[in-house]
């Protein structure tokens, strides 16, 4: 593949605080190569602000391989960028041309508030994950692994939910920033395993619960969110997630 340097124009979402109001400023980036990750760039132009004495650019990031979910980003319009299936830190600087100006900002939900520039406040996620999404073990020896069978498309099923790393991009998709996606592959991916049976009713109504609580839109099935997600999470969870949700109810009520 063909390596080569570019010279970029960037408009980036500068916020000081949640409370405070924020805008797009303007920089320009030289001479980045082609073979540097997104987050390689912002390194850059950080190191260039830091040498003349400015506040580098606040964003999110830990493993940088695609793992974690922190690299939050919307570039030019779409959650992590222009390539399908991938995160922020995963995409290089060949998605984009010499010249190329490049529009960065924050996920935009009121459930995930700026917490400064490109950084927002994903603890609403936590807190829906500690309503239910867990499973009761008793402690003690590690049970076998070979003592509880699983159908083998259960378990496709279930590790294919379990990819979703709560990254956040279906909420900044979603028109309507609905957290639906999230909690559906949370309790899709418990709710086909036998470990995630004795909390599956309570499980399903706590978490959803909780999502609306934290104030996320609701789902008007725009399949967004399944096109922007990073791990292809579909959204046939979401229907599982209803399906769970109305036979949970319906049991409670007896």
């Amino acid at each position: 593949m063909e390596h080569y340097n570019m010279n970029l124009t960037l408009k980036i979402w500068r916020q000081k605080n949640k409370q405070s109001a924020g805008s797009l400023e303007t920089y320009q980036v030289k001479d980045i190569s082609s073979e540097m990750s997104f987050l390689e760039m912002f390194d850059v132009l950080n190191e260039q602000l830091i040498v003349a004495g400015d506040d580098p650019i606040a964003f999110d990031h830990d493993c940088r391989e695609g793992i974690c979910g922190q690299c939050s980003m919307h570039i030019d319009g779409r959650a992590h960028g222009p390539w399908t299936n991938n995160t922020t830190c995963q995409l290089h600087m060949r998605a984009f041309k010499d010249g190329d100006t490049i529009v960065v900002e924050p996920w935009r939900s009121k459930a995930f508030p700026v917490i400064k520039d490109l950084m927002v406040d994903r603890s609403s996620f936590d807190r829906i994950i500690q309503a239910g999404g867990y499973i009761s073990v008793n402690t003690g020896n590690a049970v076998d692994a070979n003592s509880l069978p699983i159908d083998k498309k259960d378990a496709d099923n279930a590790f294919m939910a379990a990819a979703c790393i709560g990254c956040g991009a279906c909420v900044a998709t979603c028109v309507n920033s609905s957290a639906m996606l999230f909690v559906s592959a949370k309790v899709a991916q418990l709710a086909q395993l036998p470990q995630g049976q004795p909390e599956r009713e309570s499980r399903v109504l706590n978490m959803v619960a909780q999502m609306d609580k934290e104030n996320f839109g609701n789902c008007t099935n725009t399949y967004a969110c399944e096109a922007e997600c990073p791990k292809g999470i579909s959204v046939s969870n979401i229907a599982r997630l209803n399906r769970e949700y109305l036979s949970a109810g319906l049991s409670t009520e007896q």
